[in-house]
């Protein structure tokens, strides 16, 4: 690694300045950091500073930089058959379809490929749509499920603002937050519970005949990490059913071992009919998402041509090290160290920091899927930073960012919150490291709470 210099860094700077067009960015406001190289869960940059990847990246790299055995797969692969075109049949993946579908609650038997979450959300609603004649898809306000053109009406976060108009045909309910009870509900069960007469009331009131399916991040994900509350998952299906619905569950974050299961709806006890994924499939080696298939919505293409594909749908590259994912998360027992380290390490030092720190009003999440949600006040649960924050509204969260960066950790912040995703196959060692740097971070975020207040507001996922 001795061959990476300062002055390829700057020179990799100046190259992205002057041709790079970056998501989501005003362009000359953001500085993209030149990063040379990656190992586990660290990356490092030209001047041969190590990050400690608190973000698995985008939430996709559950498997670390560089895993050898993933690298390998790819490698293997590209020596015999580097490519082929979806109407063929290949070995992987077929195989990976297999994995995938054994993996799967319900009777969902089929797999349709995409290149990443967006547009596997796109076909889950065109799908829907198709096999229930129905027009109308609802999604919860606090989500995000991409930036494609329905992916993007969907999303129910202020990046959905700009991009309008798009999908008039999708409407937006509100879905539980047990912190911020939008229901007023005093306890996770009422909060269920008032939440899905919420949803009930407005699927009538839009039509149950009008209603083709109803989308969730099973664990709300950039937005929250929202888990949801007993019971909630369940009474969704339920009115699914009922009102002859569709229930699509996107698993694009929160799947493929993030919450110490392979999809997370195994912790709710559900069977959706269609699950979309992307991310930690593969830990996006090689771009790779899909929808999870139904036998009743296969049943309705049979006969009749289902109107999509994607020119790369099941790349041979990146099934290849899907497939080799299954076998490492076997291997290497990742399931089960993600659930061990979620609560035996990350719950009770989280707990902890609710307890020691003004600033913290509420820690939750499930294996290595967590959020520290940030406030001035603990009683009246006032954000550290607004909904939405302007620049200048930010900037606690900006110190606390550069905080982070200074000591070695690259966390995962959004609005008053920071979440805590780090790759699954982070050591114990480095897992406790970055949480004291956190831990330290908040510290100083401490001073802008006015009178640190000694009310309880801890609330942790099953």
């Amino acid at each position: 690694m001795s061959n990476f210099t300062a002055a390829d860094g700057r020179h990799i700077a100046a190259a992205d300045r002057a041709h790079v067009f970056h998501s989501w960015s005003a362009q000359d406001n953001i500085a993209p950091l030149p990063v040379s190289h990656g190992e586990g869960a660290t990356f490092y940059d030209y001047d041969g500073n190590p990050y400690l990847d608190f973000s698995s990246q985008l939430v996709n790299l559950n498997l670390g930089h560089q895993h050898p055995r993933l690298v390998k797969s790819i490698q293997d692969q590209a020596a015999k058959l580097a490519t082929i075109q979806p109407s063929f049949a290949n070995d992987v993946r077929s195989e990976l379809a297999r994995l995938i579908t054994d993996a799967a609650p319900g009777d969902l038997s089929h797999v349709f490929f995409t290149n990443g979450g967006a547009d596997a959300n796109e076909h889950a609603v065109r799908m829907a749509r198709l096999h229930t004649g129905r027009r109308k898809i609802m999604s919860a306000y606090r989500s995000y499920h991409g930036a494609t053109a329905t992916a993007i009406s969907l999303t129910g976060d202020p990046r959905r603002w700009q991009n309008e108009p798009s999908d008039s045909s999708v409407v937006h309910f509100l879905g539980p937050y047990a912190y911020r009870s939008p229901f007023w509900s005093e306890t996770p069960e009422q909060e269920a519970e008032r939440a899905l007469e919420h949803l009930e009331n407005q699927i009538v009131l839009e039509g149950a005949g009008t209603i083709a399916a109803i989308i969730m991040e099973t664990v709300v994900g950039t937005n929250g990490i929202l888990v949801p509350p007993p019971g909630y998952l369940a009474g969704v299906r339920e009115l699914c059913d009922k009102y002859g619905i569709l229930y699509i569950a996107d698993e694009v974050m929160a799947g493929f071992g993030r919450t110490g299961t392979i999809f997370a709806v195994e912790h709710f006890e559900v069977a959706p009919d269609l699950i979309t994924f992307a991310k930690g499939v593969n830990s996006g080696y090689v771009p790779l998402g899909g929808v999870v298939i139904s036998s009743s919505i296969v049943d309705t293409f049979r006969t009749r041509p289902y109107p999509g594909g994607l020119t790369y749908s099941g790349h041979p590259l990146a099934c290849a090290a899907g497939v080799e994912t299954f076998k490492v998360f076997e291997d290497e027992q990742i399931l089960e160290r993600t659930r061990d380290l979620g609560q035996r390490v990350v719950r009770p030092r989280l707990e902890a920091m609710a307890q020691k720190h003004a600033c913290v009003g509420d820690v939750r999440g499930l294996g290595l899927f967590w959020a520290i949600e940030l406030v001035k006040d603990k009683t009246t649960r006032e954000p550290l930073v607004p909904f939405n924050p302007s620049p200048e509204d930010n900037q606690p969260m900006v110190g606390f960012t550069a905080a982070c960066k200074k000591a070695g950790l690259w966390p995962f912040t959004h609005f008053n919150r920071v979440h805590v995703a780090p790759p699954l196959v982070i050591s114990e060692e480095d897992l406790i490291r970055g949480l004291d740097i956190i831990d330290a971070a908040l510290d100083d975020l401490d001073r802008y709470v006015a009178q640190p207040a000694t009310l309880e507001t801890v609330s942790v996922g099953a």
